[in-house]
């Protein structure tokens, strides 16, 4: 079902299409949003995100404490968890259900739409005989189905949470990190330059177990407009995050707004765009904003027409105090950078460390 076009509208875009197997199910592409409907006319308001590493993402809560085994249960970290990157839904069988019937995805009229492409697809008796020969006539009940299969499918180890990259093996002490791959990932974890750690936990837990390199939280970091978002257009039009406008429960809450997930670093080298509005294209560019978002802002935002640089122009005034100012944010305009170019292109050195697939002499790839 994953890799079938044929559950779409167009009959030419399948979950595939935008979660690329051999690009580690993120984009294959360097559109900031893809593109579908029944006609593949349609533009996305967000980037899509990774499906990697998805299944520990834990459910949406306001209030998260982590367990024993991952670090201090005591301290309340906030707004965490949930799919999407505003972590509306749950489940992966939740989230598979908004692509297959937003009008600018898969674009399915309804439920039953997708169920009758369902009934005449070659998988169609495998159905009937996990759900009963008479599934199909019970549209609410098969769609159900489908996203257990598709869920189902995310639960694969092996294609969605391999651990196998250079940094996995590094920790299992099967390889050693470059000079400069180590210099960045120090760079990366101390709180006081790059701080990268607080919210990309990049060491395993007092169990053992691998790092995410996310805390799965929630954070307005202020990224700049993406004017290659037809939505954008319209200057009215703002994308909340957390508060809506595709999330609705959390519509009041004003702190929320301007939030969305931290996703997992994991795989980040091979993506090609980045942040939920995939306005850069580059690792280092995304990085780079990090250094100098506060003490050169001109860089990354346009001037308005008083010549003042209109700062997080994606963020409404009233919601800009959301915005993130730990290190090595805060500073002001003039001010050197916490972080260097030297920094920089030593995080972005280590960051390439943490792509699956790395293989080191003598060992299988499983880690075995």
């Amino acid at each position: 079902m994953f890799f079938d076009s044929r559950l779409s509208a167009s009959g030419a875009m399948s979950c595939a299409s935008c979660h690329d197997a051999s690009n580690h199910f993120a984009p294959s592409n360097a559109l900031s949003v893809q593109i579908g409907g029944a006609k593949l006319d349609q533009a996305g308001t967000r980037a899509v995100p990774t499906l990697t590493y998805a299944a520990s993402i834990p459910f949406f809560t306001e209030h998260y404490y982590e367990s024993d085994e991952e670090g201090d249960g005591s301290l309340d970290q906030g707004p965490t968890g949930g799919r999407t990157w505003d972590g509306r839904v749950n489940r992966a069988r939740e989230q598979a259900a908004i692509p297959l019937l937003a009008p600018n995805e898969m674009a399915n009229e309804s439920e039953a739409a997708l169920v009758a492409r369902v009934a005449t697809a070659p998988y169609a008796r495998q159905v009937k005989q996990l759900y009963g020969d008479a599934i199909f006539s019970d549209p609410h009940r098969a769609f159900g189905a489908v996203g257990a299969a598709l869920e189902a499918y995310q639960q694969n180890r092996a294609e969605f949470a391999a651990y196998t990259s250079k940094y996995d093996a590094f920790l299992r002490g099967q390889t050693q990190l470059s000079p400069q791959e180590l210099r960045g990932l120090a760079t990366f974890n101390d709180p006081s330059k790059g701080n990268c750690a607080h919210c990309h936990k990049s060491q395993p837990s007092l169990s053992g177990k691998l790092p995410a390199f996310t805390d799965f939280g929630y954070v307005a970091l202020g990224v700049p407009r993406n004017p290659q978002i037809p939505a954008n257009a319209d200057p009215t039009y703002f994308d909340l995050g957390a508060c809506g406008p595709l999330r609705k429960d959390l519509a009041n809450r004003l702190e929320f707004c301007g939030l969305f997930r931290a996703p997992s670093l994991r795989n980040v080298a091979t993506r090609h765009s980045f942040y939920h509005n995939g306005v850069f294209h580059s690792l280092e560019e995304a990085v780079s904003f990090y250094a100098t978002r506060d003490t050169d802002p001109k860089r990354w935002y346009p001037t308005g027409p008083d010549r003042n640089v209109q700062k997080f122009n994606d963020l409404p005034a009233r919601y800009q105090s959301n915005v993130d100012n730990e290190p090595p944010f805060g500073r002001h305009p003039g001010e050197t950078p916490v972080l260097s170019d030297q920094d920089v292109t030593d995080i972005v050195a280590f960051l390439r460390t943490l792509t699956d697939g790395f293989n080191p002499q003598g060992v299988d790839k499983d880690g075995g």
